[in-house]
């Protein structure tokens, strides 16, 4: 069993990677041949890195949009950032100080992770426009999302998994050491928790997860509000004009 889940988190590892690096460059690539700016929008690059800070870490326009779609999904990412820093001790010998002073908060994290995901769930099922045009997936996702924080919730405060062999599982993964894959304690929340993890790992590059780095292509955000100081046109459209000045006589 150690093997085997050893196995599907180094595929699920490299799905990931490889996945994600393959989208951003397909976004990297979109042309944008307008300037869309949402107004009022900043005039400068500077401006520009700050209001996406805005937008990544406060959710700025869901603020003004809508507050308890912005309270349920604001607390949800905040603590889901926080579980995963926690979860770093997991993958470096010495815990750093900075992450054992962490640890009393994420202990908690997976609790408001999860009330933000019920709150989510929610939302999407009972107001009526937000159902409308929801798919079966995007309340499959909630739902693996909110296993993930139930079963770790469960680890953490009912079953009390062995951290110590969960933690030489994960260096043994790490530094690609199989000696260490044997100490994976076989408990079922732990096993549940984990293939949860893979599954969401391996799928999270063909979903609609991927608004996390597609927010920092979308030209609504990443544009200046310049289209009278400076023409703005797209790396395909001057491609194409250079290619029409080498047609010309």
């Amino acid at each position: 069993m150690s093997v085997l889940y050893a196995s599907l988190f180094t595929v699920a590892f490299f799905v990931l990677i490889i996945g994600l690096g393959i989208k951003i460059f397909q976004y990297s690539k979109v042309p944008a041949p307008l300037k869309i700016p949402v107004t009022p929008a900043p005039l400068t690059k500077g401006g520009v890195a700050f209001r996406l800070a805005k937008e990544a870490i406060l959710f700025a326009s869901l603020f003004r949009s809508n507050k308890w779609t912005w309270l349920f999904g604001w607390m949800f990412h905040m603590s889901l950032f926080i579980v995963l820093a926690i979860h770093l001790r997991y993958f470096v010998q010495d815990v750093p100080t900075w992450l054992v002073l962490l640890q009393p908060i994420g202990k908690y994290a997976a609790f408001t992770m999860v009330i933000g995901l019920i709150g989510l769930y929610l939302r999407r099922y009972y107001v009526a426009r937000i159902k409308y045009i929801s798919s079966p997936s995007d309340y499959a996702w909630l739902v693996l999302l909110i296993l993930i924080g139930l079963s770790g919730i469960t680890m953490r405060f009912i079953t009390h998994t062995d951290i110590i062999q969960v933690k030489a599982f994960a260096l043994g993964l790490t530094t690609f050491n199989p000696q260490l894959w044997q100490d994976l304690p076989l408990d079922f929340p732990l096993l549940v928790h984990l293939l949860l993890v893979a599954i969401l790992m391996i799928l999270m590059p063909f979903s609609k997860l991927l608004h996390i780095p597609g927010l920092f292509f979308a030209p609504t955000r990443n544009q200046t509000d310049t289209p009278r100081e400076s023409r703005h046109i797209s790396s395909w459209a001057k491609n194409l004009d250079a290619e029409k000045n080498k047609m010309q006589p």
